[in-house]
């Protein structure tokens, strides 16, 4: 039998690789452990940081500013026109509108602005005309007949002279002839002088009688041609022109009734010399306020003014008090309301605005210079004083302030610097709604 093999003793492992693996198990152990308590610590820290500014980003807040405040009194009104000029029909009877510049078009002085139906005056006007050549030619006919009564006239009185003086050569023959003869000569002589002195009258009622009826004719001659002058006039009244350069704004037609009144329009009927429409100068462009009896005291001629267009919100314009009412007016509300009138002048008035716009202005009564000015919600008050909240790393701290002068939107305060942002939301309160 063979014999049995001899089992060979295992050597054991060598001990450094066993150690280096429970190494690194280790380490990996505590590096993950590491790596997690800093994700944990930096999630703790951003939600502490979105915390702390959480309050902040939730609250409304305004940053105080730094400059000059202007201490203002608000008040509402609309823009007239310091001057306007009115334009009124013709003399001219049964006038008719037949073109007129669209209303709100903005024309230049000089321009066409309303023509109205000459097709009547026109044929007035041939009949005038014809009316004076007929005066005319009747005057003309009555000169000449005059010029030729008047040769007549002539001839006749140099041959009743004539006559005369032939009598009178005859009666001076009284000494040569017999007392019959000188007599009958010195009776010739006598009516022939009779004879001359009424053909002398004749020539004077004929002088006189033409000069009447030329006189006469003349007259008529000169009333034709006046009506003539009087219709061309007309006719050229009937385009009227535009007195300066703005818009038009037509009066309203009432002959539909009150309820039915519109604006004049073509084909209306108009009378003569009534006002058809109003032309406001652009130029004098002022803002009619009404200011309450409260600030009445506080405002005067020659301050500041800001003026404001509810259509134009981007356009502001400089201004100043140019009158103030003596007394109070009473509205057409009810209950009535008194206030006193202020009327602010735009020395460079914008081309965009026109009368009736209304808005508002400000009225600078007080000027302080170098001002911590916040919003006016920005103020409250605690214990009777006046604080603002003011932001600090994410929490709203209350700060005592002096309040120098306020406004309807903002307040100037003394107590904070500038800069500081205010929150316009009291915190304690949204705290205890919460």
């Amino acid at each position: 039998m063979s014999a049995a093999p001899v089992p060979q003793p295992i050597a054991p492992a060598p001990a450094s690789p066993l150690i280096s693996s429970r190494t690194r198990a280790r380490l990996r152990f505590w590096a993950t452990l590491l790596f997690l308590l800093a994700v944990v610590g930096g999630a703790a820290f951003a939600v502490y940081r979105y915390r702390e500014a959480q309050p902040a980003a939730v609250l409304p807040s305004a940053p105080a500013r730094l400059g000059d405040f202007l201490v203002i009194v608000r008040c509402r009104g609309e823009l007239k026109a310091e001057r306007s000029v009115q334009v009124y029909t013709p003399m001219v009877p049964n006038l008719r509108i037949a073109w007129m510049t669209p209303p709100g078009v903005n024309v230049k002085a000089g321009d066409p602005i309303v023509r109205f139906d000459s097709s009547s005056a026109q044929q007035t006007l041939m009949q005038k005309e014809a009316a004076l050549r007929q005066a005319q030619a009747t005057l003309d006919q009555a000169l000449a007949q005059s010029k030729i009564t008047s040769e007549q006239d002539k001839t006749e009185l140099a041959d009743a002279g004539f006559t005369v003086e032939r009598a009178r050569l005859e009666a001076s023959k009284q000494e040569i002839v017999s007392r019959l003869q000188g007599e009958e000569s010195k009776i010739d002589y006598g009516v022939a002088q009779q004879k001359l002195k009424v053909q002398e009258a004749t020539v004077d009622l004929h002088s006189a009688s033409d000069k009447s009826r030329i006189a006469s004719l003349t007259r008529q001659r000169d009333q034709a041609k006046a009506d003539v002058d009087i219709t061309k006039d007309r006719i050229a009244q009937m385009e009227l022109k535009s007195p300066l350069s703005g818009f038009l704004i037509f009066q309203s037609n009432y002959s539909q009734g009150w309820m039915n009144a519109k604006p004049f329009k073509v084909g209306d009927n108009v009378y003569a010399g009534m006002v058809l429409a109003e032309m406001p100068d652009l130029t004098t462009m002022l803002m009619d306020a009404k200011v309450e009896e409260i600030d009445r005291g506080r405002i005067a001629a020659d301050q500041e003014v800001r003026v404001r267009i509810d259509s134009l919100p981007e356009l502001t314009l400089n201004a100043k008090i140019r009158q103030i009412s003596l007394l109070a007016e009473a509205s057409n509300e009810f209950p009535p309301v008194r206030s006193f009138r202020a009327y602010a002048g735009i020395p460079k008035p914008d081309a965009r605005l026109r009368p009736g716009m209304n808005g508002g202005m400000d009225i600078v009564i007080n000027r302080i210079p170098k001002a911590i000015s916040i919003p006016a919600k920005a103020l409250f008050t605690k214990a009777g004083k006046p604080i603002v909240y003011v932001a600090e790393k994410g929490q709203y701290r209350a700060v005592n302030v002096e309040v120098l002068a306020r406004n309807p939107d903002e307040i100037a305060v003394k107590g904070i610097p500038d800069g500081a942002m205010v929150t316009v939301v009291d915190p304690e309160k949204k705290d205890q709604k919460k």
